[in-house]
């Protein structure tokens, strides 16, 4: 069973680096089709800009969290919110061709973090 929990995390956080770095990179460099579609949204170039940083710095975090894992629970803590934001702005504006992706690192960011073993709550 411990092994499945490692290949599963493993899986997991692959697709979730992949997602952030990609939705960051294409916010950061202002490609035409991610521009277009956060207007759509709603978000001028200030704000996906600002946005497309917030996730940059995030992704990196988890990305040197490779090597040191405090750090990567720190970035998933950090991208959590814009997950939740993507979601809720692609559910609102009924763009269901782009939410599987948010709704895809909004629910594997808890799982992620009961399934690392660097990570626990303690409540009191």
């Amino acid at each position: 069973m411990e092994i499945f929990k490692k290949v599963a995390y493993w899986l997991l956080i692959s697709y979730y680096i992949y997602l952030f770095g990609y939705a960051s990179l294409e916010k950061v460099f202002q490609s035409k089709q991610m521009m277009d579609g956060m207007n759509l949204l709603g978000f001028n170039k200030t704000w996906t800009l600002l946005i497309g940083y917030g996730e940059l710095v995030g992704w990196l975090i988890v990305l040197f969290g490779l090597y040191k894992p405090a750090f990567r629970n720190i970035g998933m803590l950090l991208l959590f919110p814009f997950a939740v934001g993507a979601f809720t702005a692609h559910m609102a504006h009924h763009e269901y061709s782009h939410y599987f992706n948010a709704l895809y690192v909004t629910v594997t960011t808890p799982i992620m973090l009961y399934l690392d073993e660097n990570f626990r709550i303690v409540v009191k």
